[in-house]
C-alpha cells in the first residue's frame, strides 16, 4: 500500500495512459487483473473549455476503475487551471495528472506536453496553478528530457514538487527518441533520489521480471506499464503476482485471451457504439492475437468485420479451427 496524497493506492503496478487506447474499457479491463492505478488519456484542456462531445465523452469513469487518474493537456496556464476545475467538479477522478511528456509534434506545437521540458520555471509556474486551484491531488508524468543534450530531469521532478505535486512518474526517454532505443534507467534512478513525493518509473518494463529490476534498481514507488499490457491484461496480473509472490506465472493461452478480447469488445461497444467500438478494435484485436497460434487469417478478418457479432463469430471459428488442428488453447 502506499499513497499519493490521501489516495491509497493498493500495489506498485499503474497502467500508463495511453492515447487512444485508455478509455474507460480498457482500463477496467486492466483494473480487474490487478492494477493499483490507473490513468485515463490525455484529455484536451481547450475541449474541456469549449465543452466539445467527443471531449467529455472521454471524461466517462466507472466506479470499479477507482483509484483513477485523469491526465489532462495544455499550453495555456488558464485554460489548464479550467480544465482542471471542471475535472474536479463534474468527475470522480481521484487524482489529476498533467502531460509533460507527449512527444506528438501536433502537442509540441499546442506548447504542452514535452515542450516543457526544456524549461523547468514552466513545469514550476503549470503545476502550482493547478495544484493550488484543486482539492484532489495533481501528480505530473514527463520524460528524462528533450534530447540528449537538454536533459532536465532532476531539475523538472524538484520544481514540480515544489510547485505542489503529488507524485511524479517519469518515461526514461527524451522526447526526440519518441519510443525508439532505449529507456535510461540510471537517469530514473537519480530523480528518485532527489524526491520526497511519489516516483513512478516508466519505459522498457515489458515482462514481470522487467518490473522488479525497476523497482529495485531506480527504487521508484510504482512502475508504470504501458504498451506492454496492450491486449496483455494478463502482464498486469503476472507482474503483480510476482511482485508480491515471486512466482511467475505461465502465459495465457488463446482461448483465455480471446474470452477478455471479446469482454473489452463489448465494453468498447457499451462505451462508443457499435460501429465506432468494431473499428477501434481492429488495433485492440491485433494486440490479443499477437503471438497466437495462426492467427494471421483471424486478425486480416476483424480489420473488415463492421459489427461485434461478426467479431465474435471470427473468434469463435479461430478458436474451433485451433480446436480442429489438435492445438492447445
Amino acid at each position: 500500500m502506499w499513497k499519493i496524497g490521501n489516495v491509497e493506492i493498493e500495489n506498485r503496478v499503474v497502467v500508463a495512459p495511453m492515447a487512444g487506447i485508455s478509455n474507460s474499457a480498457f482500463r477496467l479491463t486492466v483494473k480487474e487483473f490487478g492494477a493499483g492505478l490507473v490513468v485515463c488519456e490525455m484529455i484536451s484542456d481547450k475541449g474541456i473549455q469549449q465543452r466539445n462531445k467527443k471531449t467529455l465523452d472521454m471524461l466517462h469513469i466507472e466506479e470499479a476503475e477507482h483509484p483513477l487518474s485523469l491526465q489532462i493537456f495544455g499550453g495555456n496556464k488558464e485554460t489548464l487551471v479550467e480544465a482542471a476545475k471542471f475535472v474536479e467538479e463534474n468527475t470522480t477522478a481521484d487524482i489529476i495528472d498533467i502531460n509533460m511528456g507527449c512527444p506528438v509534434s501536433k502537442i509540441i506545437k499546442a506548447e504542452a506536453g514535452a515542450r516543457w521540458l526544456l524549461d523547468p520555471n514552466k513545469v514550476y509556474e503549470m503545476v502550482d496553478a493547478v495544484s493550488s486551484a484543486v482539492n484532489i491531488p495533481v501528480t505530473v508524468k514527463m520524460r528524462i528530457g528533450w534530447d540528449e543534450d537538454h536533459v532536465f530531469a532532476v531539475e523538472n521532478a524538484k520544481a514540480a514538487e515544489s510547485a505542489g505535486a503529488g507524485a511524479v512518474a517519469m518515461h526514461g526517454r527524451t522526447r526526440v527518441q519518441m519510443y525508439e532505443g532505449k529507456a535510461n534507467w540510471d537517469v530514473l534512478k537519480e530523480v528518485k533520489k532527489h524526491l520526497t513525493i511519489p516516483f513512478m518509473g516508466n519505459g522498457d518494463v515489458r515482462t514481470p521480471e522487467d518490473a522488479k529490476r525497476m523497482l529495485d534498481y531506480v527504487g521508484c514507488d510504482g512502475v508504470m506499464i504501458g504498451r506492454a499490457a496492450l491486449g496483455n491484461p494478463w502482464m498486469i496480473y503476472r507482474t503483480k503476482h510476482y511482485l508480491e509472490t515471486g512466482e511467475l506465472l505461465e502465459e495465457p493461452q488463446p482461448t483465455a485471451k480471446i474470452a477478455t478480447a471479446k469482454l473489452h469488445l463489448s465494453r468498447l461497444v457499451k462505451l462508443k457504439g457499435e460501429k465506432i467500438a468494431c473499428l477501434e478494435f481492429r488495433q485492440h484485436a491485433a494486440y490479443y492475437l499477437k503471438g497466437a497460434p495462426r492467427a494471421t487469417k483471424a486478425r486480416l478478418a476483424i480489420n473488415k468485420a463492421q459489427t461485434e457479432s461478426e467479431i465474435i463469430a471470427i473468434f469463435d471459428e479461430y478458436l474451433a479451427n485451433l480446436a480442429a488442428k489438435g492445438i492447445a488453447s
